[in-house]
């Protein structure tokens, strides 16, 4: 079902569906700051399952994890490096994915990913009401691997369709630019997507960041 966010009644009625539907291990649409996320429970493997099927990708594409709380990256990773401290301080929430090195003791299946975690805190108030109730949420770009990311809900539902339990609509999304991916795992921070935030500004935080675009 669609809500339109846009609406005070509806989209009260939209969270709180979605929040269950999170929690009951279905899938949802959720607004972000960059493009719309097809997201599930991040602790749920048949959910992650579901939602890496719904879009056509397989295990060794996992997804990144939302959060609605910087302080949920604590509870995420054994020991945070200090530059992954000052991007997060710098600019989440906001358009920056950081790869971290997850706890090894979190009981979790995201795919092939190696003990490592692509993690982000959007900046869209109903994505972050969402995620403060859900906890740590698997999210992708809402559309079929191959096909332009939706800019709204009901461009995801045309993609997504029945797999898909409940669809948040807030309207398009400003600037549909990816968020920019910085890999913290390693001795020398390396960028792994040019996106939203510039390179030059990252470097501001962090100046021996390479780009690893390339590699």
């Amino acid at each position: 079902m669609l809500y339109d966010c846009r609406s005070p009644a509806d989209r009260d009625r939209g969270i709180a569906a979605a929040i269950e539907a999170v929690k009951n291990g279905e899938l949802v649409v959720l607004p972000t700051d960059t493009v719309y996320g097809i997201g599930a429970d991040a602790f749920t493997p048949y959910a992650v399952k579901a939602l890496l099927d719904a879009k056509g990708r397989g295990r060794q594409m996992p997804p990144p994890v939302l959060i609605g709380s910087r302080h949920t990256l604590d509870g995420l990773v054994f020991s945070l490096p200090t530059a992954a401290r000052d991007l997060v301080e710098a600019f989440w929430p906001g358009a920056l994915t950081i790869v971290v090195e997850h706890s090894p003791s979190l009981q979790w299946d995201l795919g092939d990913k190696a003990g490592t975690v692509a993690v982000r805190m959007p900046l869209h108030p109903v994505a972050l009401e969402v995620l403060r109730e859900t906890g740590p949420m698997a999210v992708s770009s809402a559309n079929k691997t191959g096909q332009p990311a939706a800019v709204t809900a009901e461009e995801a539902r045309d993609q997504l369709g029945y797999s898909v339990r409940a669809y948040l609509e807030a309207g398009p999304c400003p600037d549909p630019v990816p968020s920019t991916i910085v890999d913290l795992t390693g001795e020398v921070p390396q960028l792994l997507r040019a996106g939203a935030i510039p390179l030059e500004k990252l470097r501001d935080v962090v100046p021996d960041l390479v780009d690893g675009q390339g590699a």
